[in-house]
């Protein structure tokens, strides 16, 4: 649940703040778990180096691919940008595939883990113990949190809400629409690189199984489910996507048609999802205008602003009738 709610984070990034519809998300996914099963397994040929550094050098090498990406592919709009990203992430499966240093179906076994051996001599981080891996990817997720709020007040994220909104006005009011694009697609990949990275060591097994369409609709199915635009709606929908199937096995393979009906009816009854976005920007601007409104019209003020008239000042005096009887 809080691997699956991390990578909903990371894609509530590219389709909630800066509203691109990236449906080839799991290709970033599939990047984080490769190069930790590539530089730390022992069936892979490459150099090895510690699990906590594939971390890192996980994020890294998902953000270039992230830009490689979105290049190309971010002039595209809508449906268009959807198709394309959808064929990204099949290409890397492919390539996962066909490349024999990937190994395919057989995959890369013993994937590395953080060290730490306890009084047992077990690992700490053994792949049969899910508690030390959950606190450890609970803990990266309230950092993310941190990082990914401070990101949606600043700059940049008041550009990705501008471009969600409407993008040709963005333009025109100056900005550069398609650098925040690209920002919002690399940073969205980093985080889902980060997730891969993490299943890759606690499940302890990567193959090109893993990492197909229907997963990466699962993940946009968690955003939309949630709340699109809210990365606490976000967690929530990603940690739903994870709990239903595996709490309720017997249902478990129904789990698309219960997740479309789902959509369908957030659809209908709430379109913004579990928990929506709120319009913080928006409130905020409202809040300093009624401030600025009543700092100039209150009498008292020793400020030297100007003030409103009084309503009896405002008001003129009612008509009377003249001598004639008629009122002017």
């Amino acid at each position: 649940m809080a691997i699956y709610a991390l990578v909903a984070v990371g894609l509530n990034i590219v389709i909630g703040y800066a509203g691109l519809l990236d449906l080839g998300y799991i290709a970033f996914f599939a990047v984080g778990s490769y190069t930790a099963a590539m530089l730390t397994s022992p069936d892979s040929a490459f150099l090895k180096i510690p699990y906590l550094w594939t971390l890192p050098v996980a994020i890294a090498i998902s953000m270039f691919v992230g830009v490689l990406i979105g290049l190309p592919t971010l002039r595209l709009r809508g449906d268009y940008l959807a198709i394309v990203t959808l064929g990204f992430g099949e290409i890397v499966r492919i390539l996962a595939t066909i490349i024999p240093a990937m190994k395919g179906q057989p995959g890369f076994q013993n994937v590395g883990h953080p060290p730490g051996v306890g009084a047992d001599g077990i690992p700490i981080f053994a792949n049969s113990n899910g508690t030390p891996w959950y606190w450890l990817t609970l803990s990266i997720l309230i950092v993310i949190l941190f990082l990914v709020g401070n990101m949606e007040r600043s700059r940049v994220g008041r550009a990705w809400i501008a471009i969600r909104e409407d993008e040709d006005a963005a333009e025109t009011m100056g900005v550069p629409t398609f650098k925040y694009k690209v920002w919002a697609f690399a940073l969205g990949a980093g985080v889902g690189g980060l997730a891969g990275a993490l299943m890759g060591g606690q499940v302890g097994f990567v193959n090109n199984q893993k990492f197909d369409v229907v997963t990466s609709i699962l993940f946009v199915a968690a955003v939309v489910l949630g709340g699109s635009g809210n990365k606490v709606g976000a967690i929530l929908g990603g940690a739903l996507v994870a709990y239903i199937p595996l709490r309720f096995t017997a249902i478990a393979e129904y789990k698309f048609l219960i997740f479309g009906l789902a959509l369908v009816l957030i659809m209908i009854y709430r379109s913004q999802g579990l928990l929506p976005a709120r319009q913080r920007l928006l409130a905020y601007g409202t809040k300093a205008y009624a401030s600025v409104r009543r700092q100039y019209a209150d009498p008292a003020n020793k400020s030297g602003g100007l003030t409103q008239p009084s309503a009896a000042e405002s008001t003129p005096p009612a008509a009377q009738p003249n001598a004639e009887g008629t009122t002017p």
